[in-house]
């Protein structure tokens, strides 16, 4: 796959027989799954594609027409996953913003561990505030509980999440998304 395909964005979803979101890949991708009858056209998009013989609407979201059996995924404690799952929001004081930290609700320093549900997201004042110090202490509460995503997507999990809540393909993605329980 060369530099230009990486860097460009997913462009359709691909949706297991059962209608489970399992990958967003590039409307070239999805055009070879048509191609070879691995799947079927659920939503087009308004872009038209030509080839040389034919020219018709670019696929938005296809379907798989075999079941494919999804392997346990183990879903990585990240920051970039637990800026996700909070929304880009601090959990002490609400501020929304893409300048956050992890904060451990239990410092390490006190036996806290690094899991989902001791990590939050924090703005650098609430992070700098509470300190060393676990939240009741510096006299702070959480706005929501930490817990681990029941749900844990195919695709990469901050992707998801974003593209869930942006509404695009949200008929396909919000069931699972409610699943999660992240909210």
């Amino acid at each position: 796959m060369g530099r230009r395909a990486r860097n460009r964005r997913p462009e359709v979803l691909i949706l297991n027989s059962n209608f489970e979101p399992i990958a967003v890949a590039s409307v070239i991708r999805a055009i070879k799954l048509l191609c070879k009858g691995k799947a079927e056209v659920v939503e087009e998009d308004s872009r038209i594609v030509r080839t040389a013989r034919l020219s018709f609407k670019a696929p938005s979201v296809v379907r798989l027409n075999r079941y494919v059996r999804r392997p346990t995924p183990h879903l990585k404690v990240s920051r970039r996953n637990i800026l996700a799952r909070d929304d880009y929001t601090c959990q002490y004081c609400g501020k929304r913003s893409k300048n956050l930290t992890v904060d451990h609700v239990i410092p390490k320093r006190r036996g806290g561990a690094t899991t989902w549900e001791n990590l939050v997201s924090c703005c650098p004042q609430c992070n700098a505030r509470k300190g060393d110090r676990a939240p009741w202490e510096a006299g702070m509460k959480l706005i929501r509980q930490p817990k681990r995503p029941k749900y844990i997507p195919l695709f990469d999990f901050a992707l998801f999440v974003s593209l869930a809540r942006q509404g695009k393909w949200e008929q396909y993605l919000k069931p699972f998304y409610d699943a999660m329980e992240i909210d």
